[in-house]
């Protein structure tokens, strides 16, 4: 997939959190979204989702070779991880990785065995979601997106809640998942969570 943004803006009554973004996504490379808390790299992803439409500028997507996707299958093309969205606290672990895959499909290789053995979490597919500890939850979101067969995977603060074997674990979970065929897109203000991404992108840049 390829994402072009057209002299994108996104202000909240008067104030604009950014304006004028030019930028191309395409398949193959890792992007990080950068800025300080509060800067609008968030809210940036949210429109680059969809789920958030620009005040100014349009959107396109399209496949590699120029096709525009329709716009009610972009939604199956895109997998987030962020900490405003949220799991359904009522299910098991079990429950919800098969309540997201009627959703999505699974990345190639992978199946529901697979993607509870890589959360690390067996003991606890039958425990309730709302029982788990935020770092806990944080990577049930980051398996979740990242064993989506989507083709653009953002993730916002991945390593929010996780502690330093959690990281590391975030990092391995990247490399087996994202490949050549897919986008990256990461919200992050620690290089340690972008530092191997191909490009940065500041959001500071486009205040003006």
């Amino acid at each position: 997939m390829i994402i072009t943004l057209h002299n994108i803006g996104r202000r909240y009554n008067r104030e604009w959190i950014f304006k004028a973004i030019d930028y191309t996504f395409t398949a193959g490379n890792t992007y990080a979204i950068l800025g300080p808390n509060g800067s609008g790299k968030s809210t940036l992803l949210k429109v680059i989702s969809g789920s958030l439409t620009p005040s100014k500028g349009t959107l396109d997507y399209s496949d590699q070779a120029g096709n525009p996707c329709a716009v009610e299958d972009v939604f199956q093309q895109i997998s987030i991880a962020a900490p405003y969205v949220e799991l359904i606290e009522e299910f098991t672990l079990l429950e919800c990785i098969n309540f997201h895959f009627q959703f999505k499909a699974y990345l190639s290789g992978f199946d529901s065995e697979r993607v509870l053995a890589l959360m690390n979490l067996e003991k606890a597919k039958n425990k309730e979601i709302r029982f788990f500890s935020s770092g806990m939850k944080q990577r049930v979101k980051l398996v979740l997106a990242c064993c989506s067969s989507s083709k653009v995977v953002i993730l916002d603060e991945p390593t929010s809640n996780l502690d330093q074997e959690g990281e590391a674990w975030y990092l391995q979970l990247v490399k087996q998942t994202i490949g050549a065929d897919r986008i990256l897109l990461l919200g992050s203000n620690q290089e340690k969570e972008y530092a191997f991404c191909d490009h940065l992108l500041n959001i500071q840049s486009f205040k003006q």
